[in-house]
């Protein structure tokens, strides 16, 4: 039986250990081709953020760097599978990229605000929150796009969240490990850690009730805005407009937690 047939008989996580046994190049090289699915995933996943100033397959040779990186400072003794750490170093890669570049494209924050402005004028208009085909109707817009546009808001909110995190951890990445070591190994990040966590939590519960349901059902129950407005029995536009305040009041209440700590 020759070696690379010998590695294929192994699981990922005999290679990994393996690897940090012989430090053998062959073996970290087949390691990252066995993950090379997870990059192109989460690139395509992320390519809103991204397209207008890169293009997939550059995002997909430094996420492949992200891996080489990883499989040296992984520790396979912390209770984390690899699959997990990796994932969110290319996530912070592709957020680094993010931050470095005017990155919400215009034609976005134009669609955004058509339809944040439809919602204000027809809610002034019949005296409830319009549904999605009244939007729609009224911008004269197909439905496609009313979704396509929504879902690139909600992903820019969430991403400029991060974005405030990641300064206020320090980071020039936003969620992924330091590049020195895992944070868990560092006292100090591990201790500013826990504070960002415990501030954001603040942060959640000061939001209005309704506000408090949608971050709880979109980010912990993975519902989509749609799924969610049968939830709470409203309209998809009323529930776009609550996820966006809750996110600007978490994002205000983030930055001033910086603002503070750099005084």
């Amino acid at each position: 039986m020759n070696t690379e047939e010998l590695y294929k008989e192994k699981s990922n996580e005999e290679l990994l250990q393996l690897y940090k046994e012989t430090g053998s190049l062959e073996i970290k090289q087949e390691i990252v081709m066995r993950y090379i699915y997870l990059v192109k995933s989460i690139a395509l996943q992320m390519r809103d953020i991204y397209m207008s100033f890169v293009q997939v397959d550059d995002v997909i040779n430094e996420g492949v760097i992200a891996i080489m990186s990883a499989i040296d400072k992984f520790d396979m003794d912390k209770n984390v599978k690899f699959e997990t750490y990796i994932s969110k170093r290319i996530k912070g890669m592709i957020i680094d990229l993010a931050r470095k570049q005017d990155w919400v494209p215009r034609s976005t924050r134009k669609n955004t605000r058509d339809i944040e402005d439809a919602v204000t004028t027809l809610y002034n208009k019949l005296g409830y929150y319009p549904s999605v085909q009244e939007v729609t109707e009224y911008l004269d817009i197909t439905t496609e796009k009313y979704h396509d546009t929504m879902r690139k808001a909600a992903l820019f909110n969430i991403l400029s969240l991060d974005m405030v995190l990641a300064e206020a951890q320090g980071n020039e990445i936003g969620a992924r490990m330091t590049a020195q070591q895992d944070m868990q190994e560092q006292p100090e990040e591990h201790f500013l850690k826990r504070e960002l966590t415990e501030v954001l939590a603040d942060g959640i519960s000061a939001l209005k009730e309704n506000e408090q349901m949608v971050v709880s059902l979109y980010y912990i129950e993975e519902l989509n805005m749609r799924q969610i407005a049968e939830v709470m029995e409203v309209s998809e536009p009323r529930v776009s407009q609550i996820h966006a305040n809750a996110i600007r009041k978490l994002r205000k209440h983030m930055e001033k937690f910086n603002e503070e700590k750099e005084r």
